[in-house]
């Protein structure tokens, strides 16, 4: 977390000088704290807090050098010089429409950060209405997002999975490991519905389906403490289609959380061991998850603008095949490029749209 202030501006109005030289000041202070620490665990924090305020100070820089700029130019504009007077006083209009882009990109830098924004995740997809054409729209919605992962340098690792018979999956569960995913994949979260004609349609008529996705931040071990009486572990032999046994030892592992109901179930791996590690991390995601809704709902309820609830149940995204057409009904975007985002390549524009949107909406509420 940053240490410094956060500067809040209001109609562009200038952010003082003081508080700029204080800013700078303390990210010095903090360089300089760097190259004096020796243990592993203050480097490793240091590091962190530094790299969040680089770009902020950078950024602070730029506007201190703007400002000089403009000081400098507003003394020559109003000098003897009249041809001087009259090229500054034209470069000074340039420098003070850069100004106000200048500080609203600091007053983004400067909104506090979701707490969660740097975790990785626990990702759900099931398909919802529309039978075989739902689980093939889950299994679409999971590649691209695997698809994306890829282009981010993140890592995937598929925890649990339930195929369909036609294709697709009725539902999945992955882990996406990286830096800063929870910022980008948390717009993700809700109702996905795709219009197309299915594989299966005879008559070429377009059917509706839907899938839900679950983002799910998930936490460090420290985040969430479970106790070993909260928890009930049960374990049995793990079974596939027909209920045939899969193996004929008790590696599925069911873990209750009794507080709060939470139920997780994993058996896709051979080893009990795996499995429970699984669960628990599941588990772990889950109840933060839960926490965090508790907290976001005693602050305030929660915005309905640009990413409304974030409840998986409302409806986000609209995939329409025959128009090659995406809409994001939360800021009205809609986008003639399909076939790209569905792959994956082109999801970093809509999600792109979606930060700024939320960067805007909450500067707003600051002001």
């Amino acid at each position: 977390m940053i240490r410094c202030a956060f500067i809040f501006i209001k109609e562009h109005a200038l952010i003082e000088q003081e508080k700029l030289d204080a800013l700078i000041s303390k990210f010095e202070a903090l360089e300089t704290e760097m190259s004096t620490v020796s243990e592993a665990e203050d480097i490793v924090r240091l590091a962190k807090e530094h790299g969040e305020m680089r770009p902020i100070v950078e950024k602070a820089r730029e506007l201190l050098e703007m400002r000089a700029q403009i000081a400098d130019l507003e003394e020559l504009a109003a000098g003897d010089d009249a041809e001087m007077a009259e090229m500054a006083a034209a470069e000074l209009e340039d420098e003070k429409d850069k100004e106000p882009v200048l500080l609203e990109e600091l007053q983004f830098m400067l909104l506090p950060k979701d707490k969660a924004d740097d975790s990785s995740v626990i990702l759900e997809v099931r398909a919802g209405t529309g039978g075989d054409e739902a689980a093939l729209f889950a299994g679409d919605l999971f590649r691209m997002y695997q698809r994306f992962s890829q282009l981010k340098g993140w890592k995937v690792e598929v925890l649990s999975m339930s195929e369909a018979e036609i294709g697709g999956y009725k539902e999945i569960q992955a882990s996406i490991n990286g830096s800063g995913v929870f910022a980008f994949m948390k717009f993700e979260a809700g109702v996905h519905r795709v219009q197309r004609v299915p594989e299966t349609e005879t008559q070429g008529r377009v059917h509706t389906s839907a899938a839900t996705v679950a983002v799910l931040p998930e936490p460090e071990e420290v985040d969430i403490e479970l106790a070993d009486s909260d928890l009930r572990v049960d374990v049995f032999r793990a079974s596939g289609p027909g209920g045939q046994s899969v193996n004929t030892t008790d590696s599925a592992v069911r873990i209750t959380h009794i507080p709060t109901g939470t139920i997780v179930i994993q058996q896709d791996e051979k080893s009990q061991h795996k499995n429970r590690a699984k669960a628990m991390k599941v588990l772990r995601a889950r109840l933060y998850d839960l926490e965090r809704a508790r907290v976001d709902a005693e602050r305030s309820e929660a915005r309905k603008g640009m990413v409304g609830s974030g409840d998986r149940s409302e409806r986000i995204r609209t995939y329409n095949y025959p128009q090659s057409r995406v809409s994001d009904h939360r800021i009205n975007l809609t986008l003639y490029k399909l076939d790209e985002i569905v792959a994956g390549d082109g999801l970093d524009e809509v999600i792109e749209a979606l930060m700024t949107q939320d960067r805007t909406d909450r500067l707003a509420e600051l002001n």
